[in-house]
């Protein structure tokens, strides 16, 4: 029968405990130097996120709040499909265009093929989340070729980007393609 071999020398059982020491101690001191003190009174969060959201600056706004500015706009955006989607998702956040109703800055404004890419944020067809009966779905460059465009046309060469079907009726109308409907767009009475 063979002698049961132990070792007398435990040096890698110390160095593994004394790194796990190193570690907790500096696992407490980063708790320490990097968890606020308000942290955790009131349950978990810091007391004070309360305090700091309250006093965060206002970015965005409603509708009603861009067309008191711009009534030309509010006339035709009120009159036009696009009536509920809010200037902000176009134009970016009012906080950057106006502070208590006086203009610090230009808005942003799409041009040139921005704006095919802006419509098609909502009018693509790729999109299969949204219902095809809620927004018109827009298949590029085959709605251009259907309506025998060139495909490099952008959108707004046929349509106003704040109503739509404002140009594309204005010229069914001229062409007598539709009679006139009193009352039906606001903008063309």
């Amino acid at each position: 029968m063979e002698p049961e071999y132990k070792s007398k020398y435990n040096a890698h059982l110390i160095k593994v405990i004394l790194v796990l020491i190193v570690l907790g101690v500096g696992g407490i001191a980063a708790q320490a130097l990097f968890i606020p003190s308000d942290f955790g009174e009131y349950g978990h969060y810091r007391t004070g996120a309360v305090e700091d959201e309250i006093n965060r600056l206002v970015r965005n706004q409603t509708n009603e709040s861009c067309l008191k500015c711009h009534p030309f706009i509010k006339k035709i955006h009120l009159g036009g499909v696009h009536k509920t989607v809010s200037c902000e998702f176009c134009h970016g956040p009012n906080a950057d265009h106006a502070v208590d109703e006086k203009k610090i800055a230009d808005m942003p404004v799409k041009r040139g093929k921005d704006i095919k890419t802006l419509c098609l944020r909502c009018h693509n067809k790729i999109i299969r989340a949204r219902p095809e009966e809620s927004i018109k779905m827009i298949a590029m460059p085959q709605h251009l070729e259907e309506k025998r465009v060139q495909t490099t046309h952008i959108c707004n060469q046929c349509h106003h980007v704040h109503a739509p079907m404002k140009w594309v009726i204005e010229a069914k109308k001229a062409h007598g393609l539709i009679k006139e409907k009193e009352g039906l767009f606001p903008w063309m009475n």
